[in-house]
């Protein structure tokens, strides 16, 4: 039996479950003889251990699970008679006073909340949109030759050509030792011999790339460097050091001419360049619709926030944070940290699992009260959409159909995209035109 539901906050409640004491015994009882029928003890066959010995060994964990069992079975049955939509899991502890032959225990637990949405015709958002130009088709060709890039020692005459003067220049590979020391004394990490990098992509601090430009081969330097107050060695941060660079090693880069050969190193089987170059604009205007889809829900999902009064519960944020901190242990994992000894407090992601907690309880509320769902159609569609960039489309909908929780990963992204077309056809929108670069996220060369 359980009392009445009370109060303690916006969304806590409490609840006071209570059942004979006999009940227990008797159910205990029960799954002794059944356990009996197969225990095994020294001295005796199978099925023939007396009762006592039973109980002795199997008692404490039988009797926890009856109790687990009639204290959920309770309070599952208290929550439906009293129309109550339970938030994350109760806090369930035994009271200390209860009725003679009775056992009572307190469930402390959180409701749903009532999610009031506002007037979305009132919204302003404001969406993106991003050309894919020649330029953009020219950029990219010039990463895919730099991603193919060969080295050829500077100065020596080659298949290739020479490479110029052999003097360190900016694109050129270098290979150094350099050894650092501050105040006179060497320190860690500030020596090294046979160090490659290249020149101009900003892998080494400016200092270090300046004195090397202009070095030849044999040829060593010595210069202050100054490291930032933010560097990621705490030691040497903020500090200033003097560095010996002697240059070992100096090659040019080599980059592939655009031709047919580039072209069949990409894909395109006859070498035509100017399939290659639609192909690539193809790849190019696929990114660019998403990076447009993804920062156009995210301009949603902040209007959505910021037009819906509701209260989080806090059950929900604290498991969404575990969930996240654990997600990013295996991330992190399988890309071969060792994070055995890594602590990762799940408070770190609160801020993060408010957020989509909260989202979370707007879409429902949304779906729910505008048949937003997700359809078969819909799901079919967005699959094969993926499976277009594959070589073999049907194993994609294989990989999909065969396991419901891929499925239903497609499913809460279509969902999400119904919601997003249904705020975006009520709300104010502008459009904005964003630069190709921006839209990337980046305005570096490759």
């Amino acid at each position: 039996m359980a009392t009445a539901v009370e109060t303690l906050g916006k969304l806590e409640r409490r609840i006071t479950i209570s059942f004979p004491l006999t009940d227990v015994r008797t159910e205990v009882e029960k799954r002794l003889k059944v356990q009996a029928r197969t225990a095994k003890a020294p001295g005796f066959r199978p099925g023939k251990v007396p009762l006592k010995m039973v109980a002795a060994q199997y008692g404490y964990q039988i009797e926890s699970e009856v109790l687990n069992d009639k204290v959920g079975r309770a309070f599952n049955d208290a929550a439906n008679e009293n129309n109550l939509r339970v938030a994350g899991f109760p806090n369930i502890v035994p009271k200390e006073e209860a009725a003679e032959g009775q056992l009572a225990f307190d469930a402390t637990f959180e409701v749903y909340p009532e999610v009031a949405i506002g007037d979305l015709t009132a919204v302003e958002i404001e969406t993106v949109q991003a050309e894919v130009s020649e330029a953009e088709i020219d950029k990219t060709i010039d990463i895919l030759r730099k991603q193919r890039v060969h080295f050829h020692t500077k100065g020596e005459a080659g298949e290739h050509g020479d490479g110029g003067e052999a003097i360190a220049a900016n694109g050129d590979r270098v290979t150094v030792d350099f050894v650092g020391a501050i105040d006179g004394v060497e320190f860690p990490g500030g020596k090294a011999e046979g160090y490659a990098f290249v020149l101009g992509e900003g892998r080494m601090l400016p200092e270090f790339e300046a004195a090397t430009l202009g070095l030849k081969v044999g040829e060593s330097k010595t210069f202050p460097l100054s490291f930032p107050e933010d560097y990621h060695g705490k030691d040497v941060a903020g500090k200033t050091a003097s560095f010996t660079i002697t240059l070992q090693k100096l090659e040019w880069a080599h980059l592939p001419e655009v031709d047919a050969e580039f072209a069949k190193s990409l894909g395109v089987a006859d070498g035509d360049l100017a399939k290659m170059r639609e192909d690539i604009k193809v790849n190019l205007q696929r990114e660019v619709a998403g990076r447009v889809k993804a920062r156009n829900k995210e301009a949603v999902m902040d209007a959505l926030i910021k037009v819906a009064e509701l209260d989080v519960p806090k059950t929900l944020i604290a498991q969404d944070s575990e969930r996240l901190a654990e997600m990013t242990r295996q991330d992190m994992a399988q890309r071969g940290m060792n994070v055995k000894d890594v602590p990762f407090p799940a408070e770190l992601f609160a801020e993060k699992a408010e957020r989509r907690v909260r989202l979370g309880l707007i879409l429902s509320q949304l779906v729910g009260d505008n048949n937003l769902q997700a359809t078969p159609e819909q799901v079919k569609a967005q699959i094969e959409d993926f499976a277009q960039s594959y070589e073999d489309p049907r194993e994609v909908l294989k990989y999909y159909y065969s396991d419901r929780r891929r499925l239903g990963e497609i499913e809460a992204l279509v969902l999400e995209e119904n919601v997003v077309t249904y705020v975006l056809g009520l709300s104010k929108v502008t459009t904005k035109a964003v630069a190709f670069d921006e839209l990337m996220g980046s305005n570096a060369q490759a």
